[in-house]
């Protein structure tokens, strides 16, 4: 698996490989990883072969799954890296993280002057919030593999899984989280532990059709220093996550 992206996507590498190693999955390789903080998929591929890990590791023809994730919306790196990775591997899968709106809590207090900021968000305003990018990936996606004559791109419906799991933590049935912040590290949006390890189960699903519930607690969650995290809340995050990829239309995991 090749992983290029920013800091919304590309730590699902490294919590993937445990929690494939955790579901007896012997042949997961994590085969590269490509940063650029706050990138579009087209900054990656304009970036000189000389420092392009991608294009290189694309080229041995040695990846089965390259996952990218734009920001905002899509753009045409995500169509040149898909092509140049099937001229090396026909059967190449390239999955897309449909991620979440920066600087939410902001927003939040334009829509709730004075009344929480993030937690103040209900479901049904984060929808409204993430509609036109959700919308955008998933046109892009359905025309990219009607060109390829086959279903090579998949959406990894993370965003969709955070507003299902802040929509729970809203209502109170999400212990032993109580807060919508709680999944955040910052005002930008980059994600806390729980969020990480949602987003990783999400990619599990997508790449390797099936379903998450049931694992063992992944590292990087059982480190917390909080138990309850490395109990209820990984039971919680699996749910979650795979009902995220069963509902989603271009997950490809039917």
């Amino acid at each position: 698996m090749l992983t290029v992206g920013h800091s919304f996507h590309v730590f699902v590498a490294d919590i993937l490989c445990d929690i494939a190693r955790r579901a007896g999955i012997a042949g997961h390789v994590a085969g590269g990883k490509q940063f650029l903080g706050g990138s579009r998929v087209i900054e990656h591929w304009n970036r000189p072969d000389s420092c392009n890990e991608a294009k290189r590791v694309l080229r041995s023809g040695r990846v089965d799954v390259l996952t990218l994730s734009p920001t905002f919306h899509p753009d045409e790196g995500i169509d040149r890296f898909a092509r140049l990775g099937l001229e090396h591997n026909p059967e190449l899968r390239v999955t897309i993280q449909a991620s979440w709106v920066p600087f939410d809590g902001l927003l939040a207090a334009t829509i709730h002057p004075g009344k929480g900021g993030r937690d103040a968000l209900t479901g049904t305003e984060l929808r409204e919030l993430h509609a036109p990018y959700f919308q955008s990936l998933n046109e892009e996606v359905t025309s990219l593999n009607k060109d390829y004559g086959k279903p090579v791109l998949s959406v990894v419906p993370v965003g969709q899984a955070l507003i299902a799991l802040r929509e729970r933590v809203k209502a109170g049935r999400a212990a032993p989280l109580r807060s919508q912040g709680e999944l955040f590290v910052d005002e930008i949006g980059h994600p806390s532990v729980p969020l990480q390890v949602l987003a990783a189960y999400a990619h599990f699903g997508v790449i390797y059709r099936r379903s998450p519930v049931g694992l063992g607690v992944p590292a990087v969650l059982g480190r917390t220093g909080k138990p309850a995290w490395a109990e209820e809340l990984n039971h919680l995050l699996q749910e979650v996550a795979w009902t995220a990829v069963r509902e989603h239309p271009l997950s490809g995991i039917f």
